[in-house]
């Protein structure tokens, strides 16, 4: 299991479970029964929207047959990621709360990556934003990036 640590560190570890319970072949109605838990609850952490308790891992570890701990480590080793993350995006990098929400309307504003998906937030704020975001923009990707992305030389400042 060492090897498959290091494989899955930083992956939330109810989506490894999932991948687990499908490999195996195990409904997550029979695995909800056979850890002490409501299947509403299992199907929440195995989709990633709910955090792994320390009582319900070592009970996945014992059922899947797991060293005691592994899946608390892999909770652990999520949330240091997404603790790294999130530092990262508030360090004196890009700033969502500069832009309005209502740009982003078909999209969870906090799920937004600067650099991944740079062409996006671009283009949506040069397509919709006001003259202070657009500023924002260019003043932050830089003027050669955006005209590059919108294939124009005219940039707003």
């Amino acid at each position: 299991m060492e090897a498959a640590i290091e494989k899955y560190k930083g992956i939330h570890p109810g989506l490894i479970l999932e991948h687990e319970l499908k490999k195996r072949k195990i409904a997550k109605n029979r695995f909800a029964t056979a850890v002490d838990q409501r299947r509403q609850t299992l199907n929440a952490i195995t989709k990633g929207r709910r955090k792994l308790p320390v009582e319900l891992s070592f009970k996945i570890d014992k059922e899947l047959g797991y060293a005691e701990g592994t899946m608390l480590m892999m909770q652990a080793y999520y949330e240091i990621e997404d603790y790294r993350k999130r530092q990262q995006s508030t360090e004196g990098n890009f700033e969502l709360g500069k832009l309005r929400k209502g740009l982003f309307w078909d999209t969870d504003i906090n799920k937004l990556d600067s650099e991944k998906h740079a062409t996006a937030i671009i283009r949506r704020v040069f397509e919709r934003g006001n003259n202070e975001e657009k500023k924002y923009i260019t003043d932050y990707y830089g003027d050669h990036r955006v005209a590059g992305i919108l294939g124009t030389d005219s940039l707003v400042k």
